[in-house]
């Protein structure tokens, strides 16, 4: 077997793309991902961490120089010293089925990291934010994949867990109808306690205002997130360009914000699942996969919506805010014209389990589950899973 560095060989990178291709070919519920929604995190004009960050991958290839495997390695050097061991990620792993070549990437990795002063990785991971390619899928493989975010093969787990990687926290998707009944009363009860406060205001997005809303989102997050392990204050063009990748996929009306003395307090982002049409481009967004998007988009092939983040400033956590923007969702989202079917609620981390406790009390269900990886290159370090960011925290996606 030999490994070869993807750097910025055209072919390399093809190969890199194409592998999952040939791999998932039988998988029915795989969806090939976009090829500039991959390439574009190895891209230091597109992708901002390169900024605080470095980033390597390789492919391996077997003995007819065929490829039979491909890994990531990368260092956020905002974030690799904030944990007790200095950690880098491990990501984009694809391999086909045998440990020795599994290994063989894993080594890789390690090896680089080490050599710049890492002494634990995470893995899969991204080199960006949670909310893409984030965790290895455990559960739920007869579920199609959420927009960018990975469905892995059944036997990558002992793959990982063989190597000494260990269960750093798990990320559920948890699922339901878009409509209907299957609200805890108590939810109804802690909402209208809410709305008999007049200073609470609830409205969804008006793309006629994206930079205010974007200023908002931004208020929201270094309030309810900067908190929390590995996360640095987002700035305004973090925000705005946040805010303006989501403008041409958003549907105004599923996304809120509260407000309590017109200061912003929490939002509930809500997407259309655009994997539902991702599935027939083959991987290409060029003019004809603009057409094909066009068309689907206007056709109504998207029957599902999911939960990309939901956050509350903690000084108003345990207030009902939680409950009161939700059924404010429901406003739309129950109406009989409401175009969706399936409402997803998108990582939500078992270290937060205030927040696993709400969507079960608003009807979900866990349908996929994802476990991010830690692996400690001292084996006589003490293993720590992520803490719990506390009782009242309510948070989903890709920043708690």
């Amino acid at each position: 077997m030999k490994l070869v560095e993807v750097g910025d060989n055209p072919r390399w990178k093809k190969e890199f793309l194409r592998l999952p291709v040939r791999l998932y070919r039988d998988e029915q519920n795989w969806i090939r991902p976009l090829d500039t929604d991959v390439e574009n995190v190895f891209d230091p004009r597109k992708n901002q961490y390169f900024g605080h960050g470095e980033c390597i991958r390789w492919l391996l290839l077997d003995e007819r120089g065929q490829t039979i495997g491909r890994v990531a390695a990368f260092i956020d050097r905002n974030t690799a010293h904030t944990h007790e061991q200095p950690t880098g990620g491990l990501g984009f792993f694809e391999c086909i089925d045998d440990q020795r070549a599994a290994f063989r990437l894993f080594d890789a990795g390690k090896t680089w990291l080490q050599s710049r002063g890492m002494e634990a990785m995470d893995g899969p991971i991204n080199f960006g934010e949670r909310d893409n390619w984030w965790g290895l899928l455990v559960e739920g493989f007869d579920y199609e994949p959420t927009y960018c975010m990975p469905y892995t093969k059944a036997y990558y787990i002992p793959f990982f867990e063989g190597y000494g990687f260990r269960d750093y926290f798990r990320q559920h998707t948890y699922g339901r109808p878009a409509k209907g009944l299957g609200v805890a009363e108590s939810v109804h009860q802690r909402a209208q306690r809410v709305y008999q406060n007049p200073a609470y205001q609830f409205r969804h997005l008006d793309k006629q205002h994206l930079d205010q809303y974007a200023e908002d989102f931004r208020t929201i997050y270094n309030k309810a997130w900067v908190k929390h392990d590995g996360v640095k204050e987002m700035s305004e063009q973090q925000a705005r360009a946040i805010i303006g990748k989501l403008k041409p996929i958003m549907d105004p009306e599923i996304i809120w914000f509260a407000y309590y003395d017109n200061q912003p307090v929490a939002f509930f982002i809500v997407l259309p699942e655009f994997n539902q049409i991702v599935k027939h481009l083959n991987g290409k967004l060029d003019l004809i996969g603009k057409l094909k998007f066009l068309w689907h988009k206007r056709r109504g092939t998207v029957k599902k919506v999911f939960g990309v983040a939901f956050g509350v400033v903690p000084e108003h956590q345990g207030k009902g805010v939680e409950s009161a923007i939700t059924l404010a969702y429901t406003t739309i989202g129950w109406k009989d014209t409401f175009p969706y079917e399936e409402f997803e609620m998108n990582w939500i981390g078992d270290f937060n389990p205030a927040m696993m406790r709400f969507v079960t009390q608003v009807g979900g269900k866990i349908k996929k589950t994802h476990v991010t990886y830690r692996l400690l290159f001292d084996p006589n370090q003490a293993f720590k899973r992520a803490r719990e960011i506390g009782s009242r925290q309510l948070a989903i996606g890709s920043r708690q």
